[in-house]
């Protein structure tokens, strides 16, 4: 029985998702973006789950789209136009999936991360690289301008960066990727895992409601000005201090006690 191309293990509060393409260089087939969409509506659902690490098996993070799928649909009617159109548009919409996930998602990435799948790394809400991890949309050596991983690209890096790395092709080391906000932390690639899911579980110890507002929230005002961003956050954050469990965690700091959560999920 062949082994499934996206496995989950779950360890608490956190799950972890692997893509399990190793051999393919963990390649964003179709089959891998259907398995990835039934895993994050899952997740969706299940309040046990307070965090995700998204991590891969083998050499690489993922170098992005099947393109020897790809290729096979030139034989198409209409040389692969439509197949490539729905393509793209479920990838970018499993993409914004993870951020509409409640729970925070750290990517896990070692080797490379190229193309989709560096867009798989700024679609998660934090990353973790192995100091040997490379990041890179570098379809332009093949003659494919990355636009859809750009989407994703320049609302993570700052917008000189993101079109020189479009634009050349070049290869991010993990020390840079960190330095321009692509990664959150570069760790040995030895302990890249245990890494991720300790970030993962300091995550999942916060409470779950604020932290679900919270995210929803950080996406919701990027793209408005101050004015309205601030008058959209004073609303979200007068709900937060309304949550019992919210008052219990005020009164805990000002008592200088552990606060009692009356709801662990």
């Amino acid at each position: 029985m062949a082994e499934p191309i996206l496995t989950r293990r779950d360890e608490g509060a956190v799950a972890l998702l692997a893509l399990n393409r190793p051999t393919s260089f963990n390649a964003l087939s179709t089959a891998m973006i259907a398995a990835l969409e039934g895993q994050i509506a899952g997740l969706a659902a299940d309040r046990s789950i307070r965090a995700v690490v998204l991590a891969a098996e083998g050499r690489a993070f993922c170098a992005g789209h099947d393109l020897r799928e790809m290729q096979a649909h030139r034989a198409d009617a209409d040389g692969g136009a439509a197949w490539f159109r729905a393509l793209f548009d479920r990838c970018g919409a499993m993409m914004l999936s993870l951020a509409a996930l409640p729970q925070p998602v750290i990517a896990a990435v070692q080797g490379v991360a190229t193309a989709a799948g560096c867009q798989l790394v700024a679609s998660c809400d934090m990353a973790v690289a192995a100091e040997d991890a490379r990041f890179g949309v570098n379809g332009i050596d093949i003659g494919l301008y990355c636009s859809t991983p750009m989407v994703a690209l320049t609302r993570k890096v700052p917008p000189a960066v993101a079109f020189e790395m479009l634009s050349t092709g070049t290869l991010l080391p993990a020390a840079r990727a960190r330095e321009v906000g692509l990664v959150n932390r570069v760790v040995p690639a030895a302990s890249l895992r245990d890494e991720a899911m300790a970030l993962a579980a300091q995550v999942a110890a916060k409470l779950p409601a604020a932290s679900r507002l919270g995210k929803r929230g950080f996406y919701d005002q990027l793209g408005l000005s101050p004015e309205a961003a601030y008058a959209l956050m004073a609303e979200r954050m007068t709900a937060n201090m309304m949550d019992p469990d919210t008052d219990e965690g005020l009164c805990a700091f000002l008592e200088k006690r552990p606060p009692a959560w009356k709801a662990p999920a």
